[in-house]
């Protein structure tokens, strides 16, 4: 029983808390936005940032993001065979005029050319929202560090 109740005690007692789980609203004074603005608002709706300008604390985050779709390789007509997508997320946090943290998230992601051009925007934005997804998924782990 002794055995039992020490296994239970250091199990418990270890501090162990899920990376994931839906914390309170991290509250900033200024929201600063730069870059592709469909990423940013989706972004910002992602993650429990708000703008509180009544707050005490003279806080502002940053964010800047920007895409890139880069022609990777050309068939033997010159048209592009594939593409590549690249993903830019920066995050500035400043606390009275410092900068306290700042990090760079980037994701990336290969892909072979549609030859009807609907399709292929319509795959482009697919892979846009799953990048930005993956980036949001690590903001949030190092928005609740």
């Amino acid at each position: 029983m002794k055995k039992i109740f020490i296994v239970f005690f250091l199990v418990t007692a270890c501090g162990y808390q899920p990376l994931y789980v839906k914390k309170d609203e991290i509250l900033f004074k200024k929201i600063t936005l730069i870059g592709d603005k469909q990423i940013n608002r989706k972004i910002l709706s992602s993650t429990e940032i708000k703008e509180d300008k009544k707050i005490s604390i003279n806080n502002e985050i940053i964010v800047e993001s920007e895409i890139n779709i880069i022609t990777t390789s050309k068939d033997a007509k010159g048209q592009p065979a594939t593409f590549k997508s690249l993903l830019n997320v920066e995050v500035i946090i400043i606390e009275n005029g410092k900068e306290i943290k700042k990090r760079t998230f980037n994701e990336t992601f290969d892909y072979n050319n549609i030859a009807n051009k609907y399709d292929l925007s319509t795959y482009q934005d697919d892979v846009k929202d799953n990048l930005v997804n993956k980036i949001i998924e690590d903001l949030n782990i190092f928005l609740n560090l």
